[in-house]
């Protein structure tokens, strides 16, 4: 962020595995909601009268928020205490969601998904202070099993709303998530170290030095823009195949699609070993591989139709 942003209370405390487990299953657990959508749109849609265009919005609406916590509100990550932040931000999640599980139309549904995407951006404020805590030199590997959660949290963040779905409905699993993220915010609000910036800058000037980064930093503008391709890639196939197993020919049911997004979930055991990857000065070559996987399985769901 800024760059008079400085951590006064840096946790002392060297990260244990307990500690990294838990804070890979926070953003597990926080990440489902923003997927979660792009397997309900089928049933969400005829419940509220919504047409089909509304329907698609339902599942972009959560990730238009997240969009915007990124660049609105992880940012006071360098101007108030973590700790304090991350546990605001969960209650908000916990709120929406459950605001979201007697939302009475289609609009009011989209504006509070929204609000809930933008909370759950509180993801980017736990991975650094993980990070931070990580032994000299194994950043990546802390990093990178935290990630793990992220990515497990997004894969099957699919068959989990599936499977709520149909046995409960959708609202169900928005209690269900509403219930999680309050008691994680629980969880973390007894564990989760200080971590207190001393930036010297107002709000305003530290959103405009995020323009500034993108000018002076080269390597921060290739990252975001292959990041930005590779998860509207993921984003675009994963809200389409649901409703492309739903028609004919394949005709699946909520159960049957949870099945089909289970076996996605395998992805996550690999994002510890590109962490490591990273730590040993692998990045370019890991980073090939990982968009090349990407072009190959989208050109093979593709000839599969």
């Amino acid at each position: 962020m800024h760059g008079n942003a400085r951590l006064a209370d840096r946790p002392a405390e060297i990260i244990t595995r307990p500690q990294t487990l838990l804070f890979a299953a926070s953003v597990g657990i926080i990440v489902t909601n923003l997927f979660a959508p792009q397997t309900l749109v089928g049933l969400i849609g005829p419940s509220l009268g919504a047409a089909a265009s509304e329907s698609g919005l339902v599942s972009m609406a959560t990730l238009l928020g997240y969009a915007a916590g990124l660049f609105f509100l992880v940012p006071l990550s360098d101007l108030v205490e973590n700790r304090v932040l991350v546990l605001r931000m969960l209650v908000a999640a916990a709120l929406a969601a459950a605001v979201a599980a007697f939302a009475p139309s289609a609009a009011s549904l989209l504006a509070v998904l929204f609000m809930l995407g933008a909370a759950c951006s509180c993801i980017q404020v736990l991975v650094p202070v993980a990070a931070s805590m990580a032994p000299p030199g194994q950043d990546g590997r802390v990093i990178g099993d935290v990630m793990s959660g992220l990515m497990a949290g997004i894969l099957l963040s699919r068959p989990l709303a599936s499977l709520v779905a149909d046995a409960f409905g959708w609202r169900a699993f928005y209690a269900l998530s509403a219930a999680a993220l309050a008691l994680l915010a629980m969880l973390l609000g007894l564990t989760l170290p200080r971590r207190r910036p001393l930036a010297h800058a107002s709000y305003v000037a530290l959103i405009a030095s995020l323009m500034d980064l993108l000018r002076q930093e080269p390597v921060l503008r290739r990252r975001a823009l292959t990041a930005s391709l590779a998860m509207a890639a993921f984003s675009v196939f994963w809200t389409a195949v649901a409703l492309r197993l739903a028609a004919p020919p394949f005709e699946l049911g909520q159960r049957g699609i949870a099945l089909f997004a289970l076996v996605g979930a395998g992805g996550a055991a690999v994002t510890p070993i590109f962490g490591r990857a990273g730590d040993r000065g692998w990045t370019r070559p890991a980073t090939m591989l990982c968009h090349l996987g990407l072009i190959a399985a989208l050109g093979l769901a593709a000839w599969a139709g």
